[in-house]
């Protein structure tokens, strides 16, 4: 405990800091004296430094050691959250995330594979239940606490939040983790490190800039989509040629793993992608306040911790794949309600179905990080748990934007369907508007406000009901999983390596 303490911290404060500065973007804006667009980088600066670093986590943990990594990695990340408060222009902000992306990317796998290093192959289950909330949690407290600390304190302390915390994590480690003697002295390839991080950093500017910049029609995302191409078909061409490189293919020999990597990226979609478009929902559609919008995201939290006290008991008497076939049939339900909601839904309803959505996803995160790395031999874990959260992010980011892309064009699409039928010879609307006045401004511009409210609700319903089918799609990839074969042997492994 002493040691899953320090670890969770740090793996919480990253994916916090995924979503945590968005609402504070305006604030920042006007205090930066920044565009729009340009305050944007903020975002997209440390998503760009997570994508890099993340699979460069891995070969630095099996060169360095796992402790001196996480402790660089710890300082790192809070040295830079208090550089984003203190920043007072916006080069100096961007550079600061830039730090913090990079720093904070090896702390969510290396806390993983330090969590089922320290615990039996028995207590596996458990132990990803522990790291899955802490993982899950961040996102979607993620927005509500950004919220809270910039209306009651300043946008500055979304990132001091970071600091005590942080110094907590480090303190922690520095006393408990255990600094072994390495045995592992890995060649670096440069090669395959470029390429890889070409790769990863154009996917992520097409994903984070294309809804800005009107995706294909803009040269800047056809460049990078360019580059992603060249850079992608080196890095597959560089890994099936040359020996030793910076991702192993062992890593994709294993079908648990491969499966997995697969299947993460699509939770990712699923999953993650879909908590922003619920929670500005929520405070754009319906009304309420930052914090309003946080309490009625709680059952969902409270729905993925039951069921990961639950399914840690489960898999230990039931087939692996039945319970994520039944998380993801219960995610789907969630889905199915979510699409059925309106405008003038009930707040019953909305904590009702964030709790099965919650349940759900709790059923599917430990199953599946146990099984993938069940099967994966101990030296390949550090390499393992950087691409497995790596797939992780990449399903979130592409989640994000084809929700995004969607949800626009159904509005686009609503909105023109309802303009038709705002005619004075249109029968329903002299029913529901008698006393409409088409000639008075202030009464069209009610209208039309009630136009897009309308349209922006059926792009909700609209997007959740896709995710909805794509649940259901997902299901018969598990059953090319290996479930119940083998044990994790974790004694070559000591404990803070």
């Amino acid at each position: 405990m002493l040691i899953t303490i320090p670890s969770m911290i740090a793996s919480t404060m990253v994916a916090v800091d995924i979503t945590i500065a968005n609402v504070a973007l305006p604030h920042m804006q006007s205090s930066l004296s920044a565009s729009q667009e340009q305050v944007l980088w903020v975002l997209t600066s440390y998503l760009v430094a997570g994508a890099i670093a993340t699979p460069l986590s891995g070969w630095l943990a099996g060169r360095l050691g796992r402790k001196l990594v996480m402790l660089v990695s710890v300082a790192g990340f809070t040295i830079a959250s208090a550089g984003c408060g203190l920043a007072t222009d916006l080069t100096t902000i961007v550079l600061a995330r830039f730090l913090q992306g990079a720093c904070g990317a090896a702390l969510v796998p290396l806390s993983q594979a330090i969590l089922l290093d320290i615990n039996p192959p028995e207590d596996h289950a458990k132990a990803m239940a522990i790291f899955a909330l802490g993982s899950m949690a961040g996102p979607i407290i993620g927005p509500t606490l950004g919220g809270y600390l910039t209306d009651a304190l300043s946008w500055r302390w979304v990132f001091f939040i970071n600091v005590p915390f942080g110094i907590l994590s480090f303190i922690g480690m520095s006393l408990f983790l255990v600094r072994r003697s390495n045995r592992e002295h890995p060649r670096f390839d440069m090669f395959g490190f470029v390429t890889v991080s070409i790769a990863l950093a154009s996917l992520q500017l097409i994903l984070d800039r294309g809804e800005h910049l009107d995706w294909w029609d803009s040269n800047e995302i056809r460049i990078y989509a360019l580059i992603l191409i060249i850079a992608g078909w080196l890095t597959v061409v560089h890994m099936a040629t040359a020996k030793n490189t910076f991702i192993r293919p062992e890593l994709f020999r294993d079908r648990n793993f491969a499966v997995g990597s697969i299947f993460s990226i699509m939770i990712g979609i699923v999953a993650f992608a879909t908590i922003p478009l619920i929670v500005v929902m929520t405070q754009s559609l319906l009304g309420y306040s930052a914090l309003d919008a946080g309490i009625v995201g709680l059952p969902r939290a409270i729905g993925t911790l039951a069921s990961m006290l639950l399914v840690t008991r489960l898999i230990a008497v039931i087939d692996v794949r039945a319970v994520i076939i039944a998380g993801l049939s219960i995610m789907a339900a969630s889905m199915l309600m979510y699409s059925h909601i309106d405008l003038y839904v009930d707040e019953r309803a909305l904590l009702a179905i964030g709790f099965v959505q919650g349940f759900g996803s709790g059923l599917i995160f430990v199953p599946i990080s146990v099984v993938v790395f069940s099967t994966l031999p101990a030296a390949l874990r550090n390499e393992g748990a950087a691409m497995y959260a790596l797939t992780r992010n990449v399903g979130n980011a592409i989640g994000i934007s084809v929700l995004n892309v969607q949800f626009i064009r159904d509005i686009a699409a609503s909105r023109d369907t309802l303009l038709q039928g705002l005619r004075p010879d249109n029968p329903a609307l002299f029913y529901a508007r008698p006393d409409l006045d088409f000639g008075s401004t202030q009464a069209l511009a009610g209208l039309s406000g009630e136009v897009t409210r309308q349209a922006t609700m059926v792009g909700n319903v609209a997007s959740y009901h896709f995710v909805f089918v794509l649940t259901l799609l997902l299901i018969p990839l598990v059953l090319l999983l290996r479930a119940n074969r083998g044990r994790v042997d974790t004694a070559s492994l000591p404990i803070g390596e």
